[in-house]
């Protein structure tokens, strides 16, 4: 079909949606455990044990040089006590969404990663400068935030051709260049993916309102760290595409992070030193 003379209607979509992979059980049970502190690391220990390849990076990642403390690490259970169990549950997140999607020709998996990596990265960073508990919880909506536009361009992998193009012709962002040929963006896919997979609300919408997030007359909320992290880990130019832009930040939530010019330099540090070893324990 002409994508471009008929933009994909609402039963296609939600047709595709429906036949996306599903998430290892793993991913899913981590990412409904977020704000809740009642399963011991142990049991998480075993849970992440149950899935080899994800079991395998937890353990390439504990045993990098940036985390390794002198001794090789054999066990998820000790993989836990040196990387922390809040890292833990966001790389075991990011491994399982990385390894659920297959890769289409003209859609640069590696870029999409790379970004959502970092801008998990910058999530988490932004979280600890603003002083919140939730860095989990920021580091999962950095990572999942651009999730919509891995499955357009999976599900409808021609037509999102033809998005890639228009983006390029137009000098665009993703956004209007989607709407322009499918009739829809990636944010609002992403929130209706998050919700299928039964995320929390606050995850669902900052996936779906990421790139335009309410004014909260003052107070960060997670969809604004999804939004502020998006917009540095495009400026840091960390997915390593040439045609990166820095997406329009809404003024009001980036003053209400208060970040002086410190405090930004703290952040950009820590996800940058971090970057190049978690994404080579979990894209390789």
């Amino acid at each position: 079909m002409s994508t471009a003379q008929r933009p994909i209607s609402r039963d296609e979509l939600l047709a595709a949606l429906r036949d996306l992979p599903p998430l290892p059980s793993v991913v899913l049970e981590l990412v409904e455990s977020l704000g809740h502190e009642e399963l011991s690391a142990a049991q998480y220990a075993a849970k992440i044990s149950r899935d080899q390849a994800l079991a395998a990076k937890t353990l390439r990642l504990a045993n990098s040089s940036f985390y390794g403390r002198g001794r090789q690490v054999h066990s998820v259970a000790e993989a836990i006590s040196v990387l922390g169990l809040r890292t833990v549950r966001g790389v075991v997140t990011a491994a399982g969404m990385a390894g659920s999607f297959q890769r289409r020709p003209g859609f640069d998996h590696n870029a999409f990663w790379r970004h959502s990596i970092g801008s998990a990265l910058c999530a988490q960073a932004l979280a600890g400068e603003l002083g919140r508990d939730d860095a989990d919880l920021a580091f999962t909506v950095g990572l999942l935030h651009d999730i919509g536009r891995l499955a357009l361009a999976s599900a409808f992998a021609p037509a999102y051709g033809e998005v890639e193009q228009w983006r390029r012709d137009q000098d665009g962002p993703d956004g209007d260049a989607e709407r322009a040929v499918l009739g829809i963006d990636h944010a609002e896919v992403g929130g209706l993916i998050a919700r299928q997979w039964n995320f929390a609300p606050a995850i669902v919408d900052a996936i779906r309102e990421h790139h335009a997030p309410p004014d909260t007359a003052g107070t960060v909320t997670l969809t604004g760290i999804a939004h502020v992290a998006d917009a540095i880990a495009h400026a840091l130019g960390l997915a390593g595409d040439a045609d990166e832009a820095v997406p329009a930040l809404v003024l009001p939530v980036w003053a209400a992070c208060r970040l002086d010019d410190a405090a930004c330099m703290r952040l950009f540090a820590r996800a940058e030193a971090q970057f190049e070893t978690v994404c080579e324990a979990l894209l390789h």
